[in-house]
């Protein structure tokens, strides 16, 4: 099967739907029974054909601005694959290239454009709903990445498309217990200001209103004066929408314990995820969460919120709070701090592991490729 799939919207620091592009695009150039074609911006041809190892096509056509991108998708990208001739296209980001003849797969990540537009910035909130109601009517099949994402997607819109679910995969070459050298994991977090003698309690990803990071410095400052040698560690750069938190560590006790990152190389996330006392992924809402799986996978506790695609994803192997609750989320990471060493805690980090093993990139890839089959035949 000749597959196109469009990875013009990732980023060259890729998080989120991005890094998912760029993992799922090398798990599927990986596939013998399948002939791939990445369809990128001109100036990114170099990046895909290594992050590909050389396996797949590069058509490099696409412009680099966003709003001209926008309008290349739907204006040209139609020409482009009737040239091409895949047999399938798949959109990873929602939208699709609407007057395309060829079958169309799109990926629907989360659905809070509709529940919680106040999490997005305007425009963008619109543009995309839109985008998964054409999607969600149109395409040949839709990918969602949780069971938690698709019955979101019922309740949003109306939905003909067949509808695949393919969970995120872990990377376990690099996302494992053991540090690749020893003492490696201690020089990381040199580089990234954060003393490896001191126990922390760690947040990664990007500083946005759905993370509800607000909520962690809050229960941070309600343990911190009984966990005197713990700090915090807030990893991931500034998105949008960041006033809560900046009025939230405004207020913050014990702000001389908190280490503020700013972006993390991709080479340093396991690291950090190893050496962390216990990982918090206080979000109120996520497609999938893929940080609280890596973390799993290098053997960190990890406190997450409940009825969420992370408690989906997590089972029994995390310690659960209701999102929003700050008081809830300070008991849980004191119980988890004072519970390390213990064999509850050593049951719950081997749990972890073998959760996060059953989560591979070439088992996402194929559910994938049922999806493309199912649209092939629609």
């Amino acid at each position: 099967m000749n597959v196109s799939l469009d990875v013009s919207a990732v980023p060259s620091s890729p998080a989120g739907a991005g890094r998912y592009a760029v993992e799922l695009a090398a798990a599927l150039a990986a596939l013998e029974e399948l002939r791939l074609v990445v369809v990128a911006r001109r100036t990114d041809a170099a990046r895909w054909r290594r992050l590909t190892g050389g396996r797949a096509d590069v058509l490099a056509a696409a412009p680099s601005p966003r709003p001209l991108r926008l309008a290349w998708e739907q204006l040209v990208l139609p020409g482009v694959l009737g040239r091409a001739r895949p047999d399938v296209h798949h959109g990873p980001h929602y939208t699709m290239p609407e007057r395309s003849r060829l079958p169309v797969v799109v990926t629907i990540h989360d659905c809070t454009f509709f529940d919680h537009p106040e999490w997005h910035e305007p425009a963008k909130a619109r543009f995309f709903r839109r985008a998964i109601r054409v999607a969600a009517r149109r395409a040949g099949a839709l990918v969602c990445v949780s069971e938690t994402t698709a019955r979101a997607l019922t309740s949003a819109c109306a939905v003909s498309a067949p509808v695949v679910i393919a969970p995120h995969g872990v990377d376990h070459r690099r996302f494992r217990p053991d540090p690749p050298a020893p003492g490696s994991d201690d020089a990381v977090l040199h580089r990234l200001g954060i003393d490896p003698r001191r126990r922390f309690i760690l947040f990664l990803g990007t500083l946005e209103p759905r993370k509800d990071v607000p909520t962690l410095v809050r229960a941070f400052s309600e343990l911190a004066d009984e966990e005197r040698e713990v700090t915090l560690v807030l990893a991931g750069r500034h998105g949008w929408g960041s006033g809560p938190l900046e009025e939230a560590l405004a207020t913050m006790r014990h702000r001389d314990r908190l280490t503020l990152t700013g972006y993390v190389p991709d080479d340093a996330v396991p690291a950090l995820l190893r050496k962390a006392a216990v990982v918090a992924y206080p979000s109120l809402a996520e497609g999938f969460g893929l940080p609280a799986l890596e973390a799993l996978a290098c053997g960190a506790p990890l406190v997450t919120t409940r009825g969420t695609a992370m408690a989906e994803l997590a089972g029994d192997a995390a310690t659960l709070v209701m999102p929003g609750d700050h008081e809830g989320l300070a008991d849980a990471l004191a119980g988890v701090l004072q519970g390390a060493g213990g064999a509850g805690a050593s049951r719950r980090r081997e749990a972890g592991i073998a959760r996060a093993a059953a989560f591979t990139w070439e088992a996402s890839a194929l559910r994938h490729v049922e999806a493309y089959r199912i649209a092939q035949g629609a």
